[in-house]
Order: C-alpha cells, then sequence, then structure tokens
C-alpha cells in the first residue's frame, strides 16, 4: 500500500531531488566521511600493505607477515567504500519514492549493514594494531601508512556507528508515522457516544391491561368474631 507520508526518511513522498538539502543531510556528511575512510584504508593496504620478502621476490604483509591482516583489512575497506556509494545514491532517490514499503526496505537494509560493518571495524581495528604490535621487522615499510591504516580504521568505527544511529532513528520514525497513518480517528469529543457504541432507544413499555394481581383493601376495623379463638387443650 502506498502512502504520502513523511514515513522512513522520505520528506515528502513524490518530491524532486533537492541537493543542495540533500548534501547538507548529517546523514550525507557521515556516510561521505565513511567513503573516504574506506579509500584511505583499502588504498593505503593496496600501494603500501605489502613489501618485498627477504628470499626472491615474495612479497609479505607489512602487519607481522600476517596475510590475513591485510586481505580482511582490504575486503572491509573494499565493501565498504562501494556500500557508501550504494546508499548515497539510496539517499539520493528516497524522497521520490512514492512507495513506503520500498522505503522501509531500504532504511532496514542501511540498518543491517551499518551495524555490522560497525562491528566489522572494529574487528579490523583490533587485528590491525595487534599484529602492528607484534611486528619486528620493519625494515621498508612505510610506517606512515600504517599508522594511517590503523587510524582511518578506527574512525571507520565512529562514523559506521552514527550511520547506524540515523538509521535507527529513521527506521523508528517511520514505524510511527506508519502508525499513525493506518489507526482509526478518533471519535468526536463532543459527542457523547461514540456512532458505533450509541444506545439504541426502545420504546417504553405500558400496560394498557387491568392489573391480574390486586390486593384486596385492609378493613380498618375487622370484625373479631370471624377471627378464630385459640383455646388451651384440657388435660
Amino acid at each position: 500500500m502506498e502512502s504520502n507520508s513523511a514515513a522512513y526518511g522520505a520528506s515528502l513522498a513524490g518530491a524532486g531531488f533537492d541537493p543542495i538539502k540533500f548534501i547538507k543531510q548529517p546523514q550525507t556528511i557521515i556516510r561521505f566521511l565513511s567513503w573516504v575512510f574506506a579509500i584511505v584504508v583499502f588504498a593505503s593496504i593496496t600501494a603500501e600493505g605489502y613489501v618485498n620478502g627477504s628470499v626472491g621476490v615474495q612479497v609479505r604483509c607489512v602487519f607481522n607477515n600476517n596475510e590475513d591482516a591485510c586481505h580482511y583489512g582490504l575486503g572491509i575497506g573494499v565493501i565498504a567504500f562501494l556500500a557508501c556509494f550504494a546508499f548515497l545514491l539510496a539517499d539520493a532517490i528516497l524522497p521520490s519514492m512514492s512507495n513506503a514499503q520500498e522505503r522501509k526496505y531500504i532504511v532496514m537494509a542501511d540498518l543491517g549493514f551499518s551495524a555490522a560493518w560497525t562491528f566489522l571495524w572494529f574487528v579490523c581495528f583490533c587485528l590491525l594494531a595487534d599484529q602492528w604490535l607484534k611486528t619486528q621487522n620493519t625494515i621498508g615499510i612505510a610506517i606512515s601508512a600504517v599508522h594511517a591504516i590503523i587510524a582511518f580504521s578506527f574512525f571507520s568505527i565512529g562514523s559506521w556507528a552514527a550511520l547506524t544511529y540515523f538509521a535507527l532513528v529513521r527506521f523508528r520514525q517511520g514505524v510511527v508515522d506508519m502508525t499513525q497513518n493506518y489507526t482509526d480517528p478518533p471519535a468526536d469529543p463532543t459527542s457523547p457516544y461514540p456512532t458505533t457504541y450509541m444506545p439504541q432507544t426502545y420504546p417504553s413499555f405500558q400496560n394498557n391491561g387491568q392489573e391480574i394481581f390486586q390486593q384486596p383493601p385492609i378493613s380498618p376495623n375487622p370484625d373479631p368474631s370471624d377471627q378464630t379463638s385459640f383455646q388451651p387443650p384440657v388435660y
């Protein structure tokens, strides 16, 4: 069912795209920062995350020679980069969507993905920081690039946590708006009874016949002779 309300973050369903308003939104700014942080992480790992090994031409990861650490950071960064771009497009077209159910699915996807990537960035930061502390041989390693990878992994935790918060607020607001749209209108306070509970009026009962049972009138002076006197028995 379609709805023209502002459910799930849409300012006005069916409205046009306002680029100035879109850019000034806090969610857009945070998402753009998350996009930049992801670029720094995976680009730094790609460019400076590997150095030539001591044997032959074999390259090794700068994080304690742990290939999994480099692969994990690279994968998280690339997926975050693509997701930020996709959700930026979704935020741009959201106000022009007239179907509240479709807007709900987009907001739910944003909420779930942002919460998951907040946790994954936390794991990435802990993993890279721990492996760097264990690194013994730092010859040929670009220390500044390593510090940038770890730092922007940490910054990504906060940015994606903020995106999770904004998505949660938008989802809750959408639930409230949808509930208000589909509830019955309140009763008129000027009416003594709701229209659906108006008591029925019945015609008053009138007994046109004579009384079936009538109590005889009470005699003010009853005749004592008519009453049976009590005589005690003789023994």
